[in-house]
Parts: structure tokens; sequence; C-alpha cells
């Protein structure tokens, strides 16, 4: 049974529980994520704070940073509080060779660090990035992945990708509680030490007056979620128990079905990839004649949980001309079903 004792604080059988709890969860995100070592999981509070600790600890004031055209204001805030000088690696929806293509084009007039998305939250469009990765190592160039969206149903490659440092939540794809989340690090490129985001107690070196030098302790000051670490871990054993492919073919079924019923609706433009089908998650549309949040508001009453407007990622909207209201947004997962769908697609007929 799992206490309210905090891992690396005392010797007593509760502390011990909750080290050997964290630690299990480390070893089973790095089994399903491919990294050699669990000590390279840091537990943070969600996405958000994994990308602020990896932005910070790479990216100094001033720097040109290469971003794709669909990253949150996770990423983009961050590195306008830095003052970095910052370029869009803009592409299509849907188009990876002409997103590979901008990231080229860009990372040749240099740069001190690059960030993509692996999948979009606003259009569910999935980037290239492996072809992405493979530019940056050729040019020393450190990376940061956003898998927000993909973590739990694609597979994520850390150390194939060379990424610096990977984010992503606990409550998406992984089906953990809110307010947790994970960051992968990678082997960090250079001479490039990671700065710390927050300092304070770790449990471990109390005498030393900076934070340990070794993951996770540098990048996990204060008292850990071990109630959010433990509900966490068996998400990731459910995702574990189920299979990512199992997942991401749900998910792509749904959200093709959902392509094809919206895409008969006259009243409708939907944001749909073509094939190859590279598109999981979500599906963007918008009502012709009417704004988006008046229709999100009126298939709520409906009993339909939508999400409209510029969904915290306005760069994404900018790039795919969408910007002015945005998008209503759909989400699936592993628990969504056909008839969900069908359901939808009902309710905007008679809309």
């Amino acid at each position: 049974m799992l206490t309210l004792a905090s891992p690396g604080r005392g010797g007593y059988p509760a502390a011990m529980a909750a080290a050997e709890e964290a630690y299990r969860c480390r070893e089973t995100a790095a089994a399903l994520f491919g990294l050699p070592e669990p000590e390279r999981v840091v537990f943070c509070q969600n996405a958000t704070h994994g990308l602020n600790i990896a932005v910070k600890a790479l990216a100094r004031p001033g720097e040109r940073v290469v971003i794709s055209g669909y990253e949150h204001n996770a990423v983009l805030r961050p590195l306008r509080g830095l003052e970095a000088r910052i370029r869009v690696a803009a592409a299509p929806p849907f188009d990876p060779a002409a997103a590979a293509e901008a990231y080229l084009r860009e990372l040749k007039q240099g740069a001190a660090l690059a960030v993509v998305n692996h999948v979009s939250n606003v259009f569910g469009c999935i980037q290239p990035v492996e072809e992405i990765a493979a530019l940056c190592e050729e040019r020393g160039i450190p990376l940061i992945v956003d898998a927000s969206q993909s973590a739990g149903v694609l597979p994520l490659r850390p150390e194939e990708w060379n990424a610096a440092f990977v984010a992503m939540p606990g409550h998406k794809g992984l089906y953990g509680p809110q307010g947790t989340g994970l960051l992968l690090c990678g082997r960090q490129p250079g001479d490039r030490r990671i700065r710390t985001l927050l300092e304070g107690g770790s449990g471990s070196s109390p005498r030393e007056p900076d934070m340990p030098d070794w993951l996770p302790d540098r990048l996990e000051a204060g008292t850990h979620n071990m109630p959010g670490i433990a509900g966490l871990r068996a998400g990731l054993e459910f995702v574990r128990r189920l299979g990512q492919e199992t997942i991401r073919a749900h998910e792509e079924k749904l959200v093709r079905l959902a392509a094809e019923l919206l895409g008969e609706n006259p009243r409708l433009r939907v944001f749909a990839a073509e094939e190859p089908f590279r598109q999981v998650g979500v599906l963007s549309f918008q009502v012709k004649d009417m704004d988006c949040e008046t229709a999100a508001a009126r298939l709520a009453e409906r009993g339909f949980s939508l999400r409209a407007g510029l969904h915290c990622a306005p760069l994404a909207h900018d790039t795919a001309g969408t910007g002015k209201e945005g998008t209503v947004r759909l989400s699936v997962s592993a628990f969504s079903r056909e008839s969900h769908v069908r359901r939808l697609a009902k309710a905007l007929e008679n809309l």
C-alpha cells in the first residue's frame, strides 16, 4: 500500500516503499521508450513543465532557435521569455516532405537549438521527426521533441533520434492522472550542462550548495507527487499491455471514420490527411456560417466534449490558415468507440 511518504527522505518502510514505486515507474517508462537507464526519466508536473525545463536547460538569451509551425505555447512562450531569435520551419499540415525541407532550409543557416512537435495537438498531423533528428545530428544541433500527443500512441525513439529531451504529459496517451508528466533525457550534446529550472531539496547531497550533477536528482527539486506517480505507472502498464500499435490502429480507424463522415457534410471544412494517412488522435473542423465556439457549445448541449478556439497553439492555426477563429477539435482515445463518431456526425447534420 502506497503511503504519503517521499522517496529519498528516510530509511523507514513508507519512504522506502515510495522510492521503490518511483523507481518502478521510471523503469516502466524507460522500457516503453527504449531508454537504457531509468535514471534518465525525470518526473514533472505536465508537458509544459517538462518543456520549460528542456528549453531553459539548452537555450540561451538571444540565440537562434528553429521550431515547427505547429508548436504549442509551452514552447513558444519560454522561447519568447528568453528573447530567442525564433525561426519557424513552416509547412502545410499533412505534408512531411515539406516540413523536412523547411527544417533543412532553416538549419542550414545555423541554430543553437531545434524543437519539433511530434504530433500537432490541433490537427493530429505527424511530423517527420526521424528526418529532422538526422538533420540536427549532422549539424550538432540539440533537439527537443514535444511528444504530448504521440506518447503512448506512436513509438518514441529518443536514443535513435539522439534527442536532448523528449517531453510528455501523463494524462493524455499515457492514461495517468492530471498533474503528472515525464521528461526523457538524452545524452546532452557538446559541453552544454543541464541548467536547472528549479532548485531545492532533492533527497541527496544535502550539504552541497548546488543541485546534484546527476539525473534524475538534478531536475527534480522538492516533494514528489507520489500518488500521481503511482497512477502514472498504472497508466504506463495499461499502454504496455494493450500495445502502442493497437492503440494507434484504433485511433487511426476512428479519425479516418470521422474524417469520412464529417467530410460528407457540405457545411463542414474538415482538416484530414490523405494517403498515406499520417494523422492520429485528433481531428479539427470548422462549421460554415457559425463560429467555432458556438458550434462547440451547441454540441456540448448534445453531450459532446469538444474543444474550440486556438487550443493554446495559435502558431499552428497561423500556419494552417485558421488563425482568425480557430477550429472545433475532437479527440479520441483507447476508450472511444465507432458509435461515438457516428453520433457526432449525426449531431452535426442536425446542428
